[in-house]
């Protein structure tokens, strides 16, 4: 039987396991195969296996290792795609009928990098239907559940990987972020995820190549291991006409030096959108906050309201939704209903309310540059509300406070999308049920590697353990 104690390691100790010798790439495969055989069935997480080609690819990995080669930061180690990112011949059906046999001819760039630092791709992840909805759900696959409670939503769009790498499926895995697509399924999971400032990771293939909106990102048990994953997915590439190179060597090596908080001036926000937020969750995410002190942070709470940036956002994520679906619109009828609501309310978007929107978008972001000048770090509530039913489509109330729209529960996370920052989630502590709560980390452009030192810290003095799966 697979030793399936491997599968609870992290990234970084399973890289040096098999540079060491001690334990090779198929070993760690068949470990994470195994449990996804066990575990994979009750929650839907992993929608399509590429276990021959991996095994291959384990075994190749095995070899390096023998000759002595250069090996990368994740080589042999499995990893899961999102199932809306293109992977070499391996099905990938944006969790779309349309698309339910699509067999992409090349990866997408964000994959040729994993692949490039020795990972092995294993899974493509459940997503719901091309990423348009916080509930990962799709008619092609249905539902994916919540490791810490099957009858609870693991939330999306990155649903799939979130639940793959809570539960030791895999041991990283790559998503998408939009609104709050890595963040918010790393909050509802207790794990880590990470939004990237835009260019950092390319995003090629995609129909809007200048798009600022989708980054790639890592979602993993640690910061560390978020840290070695972005590592190999940043840097400079010709594919995309926004690519930047990260001002930073690399985030593992900053994130692994980083031991305390000492001179960090951080900001406590409760409420950045104005649409409230559960007074559990508040309460477990302030106090959180407020702990770095003892790490030698300076923590402020204060009153940041950028709701004014709600709008906007709606008139962005609208267009955005035409422009990804430009070529299927003739299916539009087709689509289920979150993706065809968000692109029929991105085909009424006018100009004069694009224009009034980066009008507004430019404010909010002059207010960001004043922030960033008093303070390093903002952290706030990854999520309002807690983990909701599988069987419902998005929440529809905090507080006993109807929302307006099917998006306004994200507006914590997709408001920071809107100002082009990056933005982590790491678990903050439990609700009395025994969940996990995720805390929102924001910082400037470019501060990715304080982010996750801020995570790493907060993941040691609040730990939250794993799923009970």
């Amino acid at each position: 039987m697979a030793n399936e104690s491997l599968t609870r390691k992290t990234a970084g100790e399973l890289v040096a396991l098999v540079k060491s010798r001690e334990i090779t790439p198929v070993e760690i495969l068949d470990a994470h195969l195994a449990v996804i055989a066990r575990i994979n069935p009750k929650l839907n997480a992993i929608v399509t296996l590429a276990a021959e080609p991996a095994r291959e690819a384990a075994l190749k990995a095995g070899d390096a290792i023998i000759r002595g080669e250069e090996t990368g930061p994740l080589h042999g180690l499995p990893v899961g795609i999102k199932d809306v990112t293109p992977t070499a011949g391996i099905r990938t059906t944006y969790g779309s009928p349309l698309y339910k046999e699509h067999v992409p001819a090349e990866d997408a760039e964000a994959v040729r990098r994993l692949k490039a630092a020795g990972a092995i791709v294993l899974a493509k992840t459940n997503t719901p239907e091309f990423a348009a909805g916080a509930n990962t759900v799709n008619p092609v696959f249905g539902a994916t559940r919540n490791p810490w409670n099957p009858e609870l939503s693991p939330a999306g769009s990155s649903g799939g990987s979130a639940v793959a790498v809570a539960t030791g499926m895999l041991p990283i895995a790559q998503g998408t972020d939009f609104g709050c697509s890595i963040r918010m399924p790393a909050a509802f999971c207790g794990i880590v995820g990470i939004r990237p400032t835009p260019g950092l990771t390319p995003n090629y293939p995609m129909p809007l190549a200048w798009d600022p909106g989708q980054v790639h990102g890592p979602l993993t048990r640690t910061a560390e291991d978020a840290a070695r994953v972005l590592d190999a997915l940043v840097g400079f590439s010709r594919i995309s006409p926004i690519s930047v190179a990260p001002p930073w060597k690399s985030a593992l090596a900053e994130v692994v030096a980083s031991q305390d908080a000492r001179g960090l001036r951080i900001a406590y926000v409760s409420d950045l959108a104005g649409i409230g937020v559960d007074n559990e969750i508040d309460a477990i995410c302030r106090k959180t906050a407020m702990s770095l002190k003892d790490a030698g942070a300076s923590v402020e709470e204060i009153g940041f309201d950028i709701s004014e940036g709600r709008e906007p956002y709606q008139a962005w994520r609208g267009l955005w939704m035409v422009g990804q679906q430009y070529a299927n619109l003739d299916h539009l009828e087709e689509f289920g209903p979150n993706l065809q609501g968000n692109v029929k309310a991105g085909l009424k978007v006018t100009p004069l309310d694009f224009a009034k929107a980066e009008q507004a978008r430019a404010r909010l972001f002059l207010r960001f540059r004043d922030f960033f000048d008093r303070f390093d770090l903002l952290l706030t509530p990854a999520s309002p509300v807690k983990q909701y039913p599988v069987t419902q489509n998005f929440p529809t109330e905090i507080n006993g406070k109807k929302l307006a729209n099917y998006t306004d529960w994200i507006a914590g996370s997709f408001l920071i999308t809107l100002m082009s920052l990056p933005a982590g989630s790491v678990p903050a502590g439990k609700t009395s049920e025994g969940l996990p709560v995720g805390l929102q980390v924001v910082g400037a452009r470019f501060e990715e590697p304080r982010i996750l030192s801020i995570a790493k810290l907060i993941q040691a003095m609040h730990p939250v353990g794993l799923p009970p799966v």
